[in-house]
């Protein structure tokens, strides 16, 4: 296997410091030297380096203000070590409180630059080696949970994986029109959307007499189908009790508590409204709505996609968050490919 060199950015005002500190890396390493942090953001944009020496005292933003923003985005990340002139127990306290991994003085020598980064670069390797072992073995559990709600469910076909489709569609074109940025720019998307395939889970509570029913069903038994929702959000609050509230965990509940929440109040189990439903339900009811529309039922034929997207049009401001709706509209194509394929 080919050896790929790991990239280095080295960020600082002071010209004789940086020249020493590629001719220190540059046989070991990419190094990209930057002579201010604002220089670094901007190759950020295209260049991802596996570490960053930062200095502090630089002029228009120093070290620590560039280290806040690297880990409230994007690169949060990316370890960075100061290589700074200061050395004093409350610049390092801060330091280490806004995320830095290590501190390197200078004048540094050569030999301990080169052993704190390969430290730092083989720690972050092993971390994300386990970490990518921990999502392969969540992928899998949640594929067996989502399996087995949809094995029971005879009625549904392939609603789950159609309903991933979907999300995975209505997230990229979000975020090409800057829809709710602020807040699925803080999403893992690959999490978002395996966390999205427990939003039926509480289906596992329902009786076959009901979920797999050849036809309407009475009120009565309307009633208990819709306790699924907050059964999914008690059965993630079982995990989360035995295993600790992850990010996963707390999406997961939020896909399966809220995806039949309406935009004007009159959905449940709550009858949460607007902004009130949290983002995760009101992606879901569309995706979850349109595959129900252009699915084959017992009680009834499958719509056409034309007619699914007048439904969902109609429902803007009612069942829908408008503004999702709108994304929806212009895309809703997409959904008719994305349905045929499958």
């Amino acid at each position: 296997m080919k050896y790929v060199a790991k990239t280095v950015f080295v960020v600082d005002d002071n010209d004789v410091n940086l020249i020493s500190a590629e001719s220190s890396l540059i046989g070991s390493y990419n190094v990209f030297t930057l002579a201010s942090a604002v220089n670094m953001f901007e190759l950020l944009e295209d260049v991802t380096p596996d570490l960053i020496l930062l200095d502090i005292e630089m002029p228009d933003m120093d070290g620590f203000e560039a280290l806040r923003r690297l880990k409230s985005g994007a690169y949060a990340d990316i370890p960075v070590i100061f290589l700074t002139g200061r050395n004093d127990s409350i610049t390092e306290a801060l330091g280490f409180d806004l995320g830095a991994v290590d501190f390197v003085t200078k004048p540094f020598s050569e030999p301990v630059l080169l052993k704190r980064i390969k430290s730092h670069l083989d720690i972050e390797s092993l971390v994300r080696e386990r970490t990518s072992k921990l999502l392969r073995l969540q992928h899998s559990m949640v594929s067996v949970l989502a399996n087995m709600v949809e094995s029971r469910d005879e009625l549904t076909g392939s609603h789950i994986v159609n309903t991933t489709n979907y999300i995975k569609l209505l997230l990229s074109a979000m975020k090409e029109r800057n829809v709710y940025t602020d807040e699925i720019n803080t999403w893992n998307e690959e999490m978002i959307i395996s966390s999205a395939r427990l939003h039926d889970i509480g289906k596992v509570k329902i009786s076959d007499s009901i979920l797999n029913k050849k036809g309407s069903l009475t009120t009565e038994e309307f009633e208990i189908m819709k306790t699924h929702a907050e059964e999914g959000e008690k059965f993630i609050d079982g995990i989360i009790e035995e295993s600790g509230d992850e990010v996963f965990l707390h999406n997961a509940k939020l896909f399966a508590g809220c995806h039949h929440e309406r935009w004007d109040g009159s959905g449940y189990p709550r009858g949460l409204k607007g902004e009130y439903i949290p983002l995760q339900g009101r992606i879901m009811a569309i995706a979850d709505v349109y595959d129900a529309l252009v699915s084959e039922r017992p009680y009834k034929l499958a719509f056409s996609h034309e007619k699914a997207v007048g439904i969902i049009a109609e429902s803007k401001g009612k069942h829908f968050d408008p503004t999702l709706v709108d994304v929806f509209m212009e895309i809703n194509d997409m959904f008719a490919e994305v349905k045929q394929s499958l």
